[in-house]
């Protein structure tokens, strides 16, 4: 069966925001949600998910999951915000305790827990959940983070960060728990699944010579194209060119603020007595 999928891009954050729909039953999930937030004043607004959940409501639409492919570091996830207004369920790879038991210790999230109970259920290689009247049915693909998923409904695979759009190539994988080689199997997985599987990226960064969002390919298309990873790229040739282009990357301007609350599956850190709220900024002295 094929899935309806209705798109929202963040250009704040290049965020490519999925909303997936069974025609038939009018259930859905929404993958990987923006939570806004606005670096220089520390502020927040839920200005996206609530475009998404305007979507939902005027479509008529149940929606059941909020599908996470990964702990961001890049956006603060709205997964907690939509679970409280709507009682869809937070779901995410089971390696997240992994990336959890990393981050808290940086963050002295005392509040935290570290054993992924922050989301509602914890997936796996192989493990599916109901979508109407389609199945989710998840890809364990690390590389990028440990607990990174791709998501397969219908003919439609999601796949976060691991893949981008072609002309783009593919995630970094120079964060804590990542690994190139496990990478390129990881993608390697994806490409193996039919070549008219549709795949829908969780970023589009314009590369030169483009000047238009995309974040729907195929398979075929990233065998064809994928400029770091097509076919005929070996892994030792992939990791030397991931290696050498991480190497070269900045962190992620958002990636502290994220990284805390996205370990919380999206909800912020606990008030103070005071009642207010603080992201902390961990130092580090050069």
């Amino acid at each position: 069966m094929t899935p309806h999928v209705q798109t929202f891009f963040d250009k704040a954050t290049s965020t490519a925001t999925h909303l997936v729909i069974d025609p038939a039953s009018g259930a859905a999930a929404v993958v990987d949600p923006v939570l806004d937030f606005e670096p220089k004043a520390a502020r927040l607004s839920t200005a996206s998910a609530d475009a998404i959940l305007a979507a939902v409501r005027d479509q008529g639409l149940s929606l059941v999951h909020v599908l996470e492919t990964h702990a961001h570091a890049d956006h603060l996830s709205a997964a907690d915000y939509i679970r409280r207004k709507t009682g869809a369920q937070v779901v995410i790879g089971a390696q997240i305790t992994q990336v959890q038991k990393t981050f808290i210790p940086v963050f002295e999230a005392d509040d935290a827990d570290d054993r992924g109970h922050a989301f509602d259920r914890l997936i796996a290689e192989g493990d599916e959940l109901p979508l109407g009247g389609l199945t989710v049915r998840a890809l364990h693909t690390p590389g990028h983070t440990p607990a990174c998923v791709t998501y397969l409904i219908g003919d439609a695979a999601f796949v976060g960060d691991t893949l981008f759009m072609p002309d783009y190539g593919t995630a970094r994988a120079d964060f804590p728990g990542g690994d190139a080689a496990t990478l390129y199997r990881s993608i390697r997985k994806i490409m193996a699944l039919p070549g008219e599987t549709r795949i829908f990226v969780g970023h589009d960064y314009l590369p030169a010579g483009r000047e238009d969002f995309r974040w729907e390919t195929t398979v075929a298309e990233q065998r064809a194209a994928n400029v770091h990873a097509h076919d005929g790229v070996d892994e030792t040739q992939f990791v030397a060119q991931r290696k050498a282009r991480d190497a070269t990357l900045a962190a992620p301007t958002l990636i502290l603020p994220s990284l805390q609350v996205n370990i919380r599956a999206g909800a912020l850190p606990p008030p103070t007595a005071a009642g207010n709220v603080f992201l902390r900024l961990p130092v580090t002295l050069a």
